[in-house]
């Protein structure tokens, strides 16, 4: 789930910055594509994954 979440952030982040919207320091395309390498590390790490390890 978290790499489907990674890759929409990437989307967003390449359409602020392919189309050169103004946006405010927070949501700027830097800010949006380092949010999407987080979900995306978050989701290499097995963290929001749908298997369970519990028995």
């Amino acid at each position: 789930m978290l790499g489907i979440v990674g890759a929409v952030l990437f989307f967003i982040a390449f359409l602020i910055n392919s189309a050169e919207i103004s946006t405010n320091h927070t949501f700027s395309s830097v800010n949006v594509m380092l949010l999407g390498l987080t979900a995306l590390a978050l989701h290499v790490a097995g963290i929001g994954s749908t298997w369970s390890r519990r028995r």
